[in-house]
């Protein structure tokens, strides 16, 4: 109708008026059309573009995305949860029978949603605003090394460059990457630290770049101490660059990086939706042999079987005496679901309580700024405890004869397993670095739950928390069962679309690719 009536009032106005019909389109605009310009008035331009950046560090929603995506690999790998159910006939991730189809998802989610958005963001504000860029950086490397830390070399720095396209790094150069990210947006944002201009897209912290800062610092440190073993120099460096930085890193549990979502957790779906996830017996091991009164807080009572919690051990295979995978489910699907303090629409990401105990590691490290070793270790605990609303952390921090337990299985002692570590949670000021490191690194992956990701990359690099191995491997050798996996492949979709790519990749990772290939700073060598 409005064509028509465009060409009625041209056609009048040969004969009446000397107006053109150009002049004419004025009139012929929808006045309920918003303009680029004043989209750009409020950076909603920009803004629409983070919102699946910040859902899709580990995509929760739908919930089977996160399940796929995180939940059936590092969630399981990191000993905090495991499937009452054996998917596949036992013949799955857990057992390290590798579904391809799944674990393609922990690469496409973050090249779709994080990497493509950033692009866009990144080439709306590089010049013009700053420190809208410095976010995306920031965002970017929260996601993106995680990804590295599942495959190794990753697309980072050639991402969108056509003429280097499908061109991966090494882990050390995406790693150098990052750290550079983060300086980029640490000089952006503090050169004009009050600037509100995120504030309406900010799923985290409001807008409040002082906060975000305080993120990039704790994340350099992450990395910092990630690398550690294999770069020393490079770490401590970029260690106190963090340690140093004069906005400082996060210490109360209010600087913790959530994303602050609308739905519930996906692990609420997948828990209590489904019921294809429980505790995991390496978590039923440490916490009960702690009297950690956090287990509660994590965890349900069991509805099947006696205790205050339950596990199922990791890596089961179809066990004999059950008709079919649904039948064994349903004799373990009542051991301990995630209790609903960790359902919540706030998804944890990074912890106070985790940087507490990264400045621990760092102040056994010798690194400048750390401060006591000790006493950050115990601010790790009690700003966990704080978290979670647990009692008791003065004692729990003074306890040194309870250790881990060994795991009973009421149902198929088959499963049962001797505790694999000694070691107390009261400090000892005596021991070794090595023993006060499974200290710290032990306290930290129970602070990190429910976030796999953090927890299997740390086992990975430090051998702690002394997890149980799988039940039934069935990788056909590619992966030694005391070492656990260490890496997933790379995935079908870059081999069929990126052959050339995954080549190089593979000659970058120095090893087959296949889940028993350490990643570069999984050195394997000692701690110290």
């Amino acid at each position: 109708m409005k064509n028509i009536n465009k060409l009625f009032a041209c056609l009048v106005g040969l004969g009446l008026v000397v107006t053109s019909c150009s002049d004419l389109e004025q009139f012929n605009v929808n006045d309920k059309n918003i303009t680029d310009e004043q989209l750009e008035v409020d950076f909603q331009h920009v803004g629409s573009k983070y919102k699946p950046v910040f859902e899709s560090i580990y995509q929760y929603n739908p919930a089977w995305s996160y399940q796929l995506q995180q939940n059936l690999n590092a969630d399981v790998y990191s000993g905090y949860l495991t499937p009452p159910r054996p998917f596949v006939a036992g013949a799955n991730n857990t057992t390290y029978s590798l579904v391809s189809g799944w674990n393609g998802f922990i690469w496409s989610v973050p090249y779709s949603n994080v990497m493509n958005n950033v692009k866009s963001i990144s080439d709306l504000t590089k010049d013009e605003y700053p420190t809208l860029y410095g976010t995306a950086l920031i965002l970017k490397v929260a996601a993106m090394h995680r990804v590295s830390d599942v495959f190794g070399p990753i697309v980072y720095s050639n991402f969108g460059d056509l003429e280097n396209p499908g061109v991966y790094d090494s882990q050390e150069v995406a790693y150098d990457a990052f750290f550079a990210d983060l300086d980029t947006a640490v000089t952006n944002l503090t050169a004009d630290i009050d600037n509100q201009a995120f504030s309406a897209f900010d799923l985290s912290y409001g807008g409040d770049y002082k906060q975000w800062v305080k993120l990039a610092n704790s994340l350099r440190l992450r990395l910092a101490i990630r690398i550690s073993k294999v770069d020393p120099t490079k770490a401590k460096s970029e260690g106190e660059k963090a340690l140093g930085q004069s906005l400082g890193l996060m210490t109360a549990n209010a600087d913790g990086f959530f994303v602050n979502g609308t739905l519930d957790h996906p692990l609420s779906v997948i828990d209590n939706g489904w019921g294809d996830i429980r505790m995991n017996a390496s978590m039923e091991s440490i916490l009960t042999g702690y009297n950690d009164s956090r287990a509660t807080s994590f965890f349900d009572a069991p509805t099947d079987v006696a205790g205050a919690v339950k596990g199922v051990r990791g890596g089961m295979p179809l066990l004999s005496g059950y008709s079919d995978e649904l039948a064994q489910k349903a004799a373990y699907v009542g051991f301990s679901a995630i209790n609903d303090n960790i359902h919540t629409p706030r998804v944890q990401l990074m912890t106070t309580a985790e940087v507490a105990f990264l400045k621990a590691e760092a102040g056994l490290r010798g690194w400048s700024g750390a401060g006591d070793a000790k006493a950050n270790y115990e601010m790790g605990i009690n700003l966990s405890f704080e978290q979670h609303g647990a009692t008791g952390a003065a004692a729990y921090m003074a306890d040194n004869t309870s250790t881990p337990a060994d795991y009973v299985d009421p149902i198929n002692s088959a499963m049962d397993i001797a505790a694999l570590s000694t070691s107390t949670v009261a400090w000892d000021a005596a021991g070794t670095n090595e023993e006060k490191l499974e200290k710290i690194i032990t306290q930290k992956w129970i602070a990190m739950f429910p976030e796999g990701q953090e927890a299997w990359s740390e086992f990975r690099r430090t051998g702690y928390p002394k997890i149980f191995p799988v039940a039934s491997n069935q990788s056909g050798g590619t992966i030694d069962t005391d070492i656990q996996i260490r890496r997933i492949p790379f995935v079908d979709s870059e081999k069929s679309t990126n052959a050339a790519g995954v080549t190089a990749a593979t000659s970058l990772l120095g090893g087959a690719d296949n889940g028993g290939t350490r990643l570069w700073w999984d050195t394997g060598l000692s701690n110290f």
